[in-house]
């Protein structure tokens, strides 16, 4: 996770389901590109240098 921020942390800041974050996480689902960048956006509040590549395989 991002500088221990947890799931729940994430999914309020993405606004992407708790659920979708846990299978994501799990290697469950895949990520849609609209649901990447939700995440993303909640990370970069964080770490402005934060790359989709440092938490995707894309």
């Amino acid at each position: 996770m991002v500088e221990g921020r947890s799931q729940e942390w994430l999914a309020k800041n993405s606004k992407v389901s708790r659920h979708t974050i846990s299978e994501i996480c799990t290697g469950k689902r895949h990520p849609s590109v609209p649901t990447i960048k939700k995440i993303m956006s909640a990370i970069k509040r964080v770490n402005k240098n934060a790359k989709a590549e440092d938490f995707f395989d894309i």
